[in-house]
């Protein structure tokens, strides 16, 4: 039954990104990045994206371990020698953030039992956090919700070694994730026979994030503050420290401020019914959480969309199914066994009630399953591009081209490359405006460049005399 569930989850997911990159609604922010990264570890080199390097002015042999410690990437490689696209890489995450969905239930059925778990399982499925990481492009966020349900089902076995191997995995997946490894630990110190691993745990996570953070990602090209992110609270850690001693207050109001903050938290909270509050295993997603909402830039980082909320999911849901564990045992199994599978039921009733505020109900859709005009002229402006050339696309049509050329970011700095894909018929990321798009066209064809394709706002362009290199020239 629950590799059903599992099964049909994937199958869901795969669909709904699928749909999306089929529809021109992935994006070169972040799917090609991954993609261009993924395919350089199944060519046995360093991760480089060249898109993100030449855009954010790191260079054009940008490696992504300099932006993000997420080595664990280059466990998709083989998966391109068999299919070489992006859309690998929405199957691929489809099927690890389905998986989850299995250690979780052994999880809860033997906390709850298999109908509670059957229940829990299924709203891990539908579930927001779940549903907006689906819906926007690949991110390593994937292989955070298996590789966590995995390190809380083997603790509750009461397995160490594997439970070790889960955080080494986890620390693969993104240089914070020793945060969320720190707060496991501050739980396992809750723990008789648990509390010399939570100690190493709490410490050696807090040090593996700041070696990845200040050390391995220089290492690789980036910068250790590039992500900085609490200027409202100091210029840097020391800083920080000063205003949560001295001004307390100041950092919870942080935690508020904007208001949306407040709204995500409760979102996630409510996933659990409020019952992960009962648990000490809450407290496992605390320094991740802190990290997200005392931040004053990034506001992607906070909001109920994107990927950032997969990363402490499984958290909420095991630490719900622990805190109604605990409350049928103070009260008592007779009085409180069918109350726990009413929480369930709960449970997926709230995840069932989301659907329609969140991505997964662009499937019922019609129009999702066919290309509207606007579409079908972003298909035939992607088609004049010929293969293997190095071409600068909106950010849109980037995935699309991504497969088979060498794709830049068309983005406020011309990079002169010889293919251009631009849209002028509505803003795209990062311009800040429309008549901005408008404005580099005419500049790239007052500089020599052809108009091969316009329709419908998307304009493809030709530099005549290029030689389809796929190193950034100059006009």
């Amino acid at each position: 039954m629950i590799g059903s569930v599992a099964g049909v989850a994937a199958a869901v997911y795969a669909v709904l990104s699928l749909l999306r990159f089929a529809n021109f609604k992935a994006s070169a922010y972040d799917l090609v990045i991954f993609d261009q990264a993924v395919r350089s570890y199944s060519q046995f080199r360093l991760p480089v994206a060249i898109v993100k390097g030449v855009h954010n002015d790191f260079g054009p042999g940008f490696s992504v371990l300099g932006d993000h410690w997420s080595p664990i990437l280059a466990l998709l490689a083989p998966l391109y020698w068999v299919f070489d696209d992006p859309r690998t890489l929405l199957v691929a995450q489809a099927v690890l953030l389905a998986a989850a969905a299995v250690p979780l239930w052994v999880f809860t059925r033997r906390s709850l039992g298999p109908g509670a778990a059957h229940l829990v399982a299924v709203a891990y499925t539908l579930s927001w956090p779940v549903v907006e990481t689906v819906a926007f492009d690949f991110h390593e966020a994937a292989f955070a919700p298996l590789l966590t349900a995995v390190l809380l089902e083997r603790w509750q076995a009461g397995r160490r070694v594997p439970v070790v191997l889960a955080a080494l995995g986890l620390l693969c997946v993104k240089e914070d994730m020793g945060l969320l490894v720190a707060g496991f630990g501050l739980v396992l110190l809750l723990q008789r026979g648990w509390r010399a691993l939570g100690g190493a745990f709490a410490v050696g996570g807090l040090a593996f994030t700041w070696l990845a953070s200040q050390v391995l990602i220089p290492l690789f090209g980036g910068r250790a503050d590039y992500y900085w992110a609490y200027g409202a609270l100091g210029s840097d850690m020391p800083g920080v420290a000063r205003t949560a001693l001295t001004d307390p207050v100041a950092v919870l109001a942080q935690l508020g401020s904007p208001p949306v903050k407040l709204v995500t938290l409760a979102l996630l909270l409510g996933v659990a019914l409020l019952a992960a509050l009962l648990s000490p295993l809450a407290l496992m997603a605390v320094p991740l959480l802190a990290e997200r909402m005392l931040a004053s830039s990034f506001p992607n980082w906070w909001v109920p969309e994107y990927h950032y909320n997969a990363f402490v999911v499984v958290v909420v849901f095991a630490a719900g199914v622990d805190g109604v564990r605990r409350l049928r045992a103070r009260r008592g199994e007779a009085a409180w066994g069918g109350w726990a599978r009413w929480w369930a039921a709960g449970v997926l009733a709230f995840a069932v009630a989301s659907v329609p505020f969140f991505a997964l109900r662009g499937l019922a859709d019609p129009g999702a399953y066919r290309l509207d005009q606007r579409e079908r002229a972003a298909a035939a402006a992607v088609a004049a591009v010929p293969d293997g050339v190095l071409v600068e696309a909106a950010n849109n049509l980037a995935p699309n081209l991504s497969g088979r050329a060498t794709v830049l970011l068309w983005d406020r700095t011309p990079r002169w490359a010889p293919w251009v894909v631009a849209d002028i018929g509505r803003r795209t990321f990062p311009f800040k405006e429309l008549t901005e798009q408008q404005e580099r066209v005419r500049t790239l064809v007052a500089a020599g460049y052809q108009v091969r394709f316009a329709r419908d706002g998307y304009t493809v362009l030709f530099r005549a005399g290029e030689t389809g290199s796929t190193s950034p020239g100059r006009p």
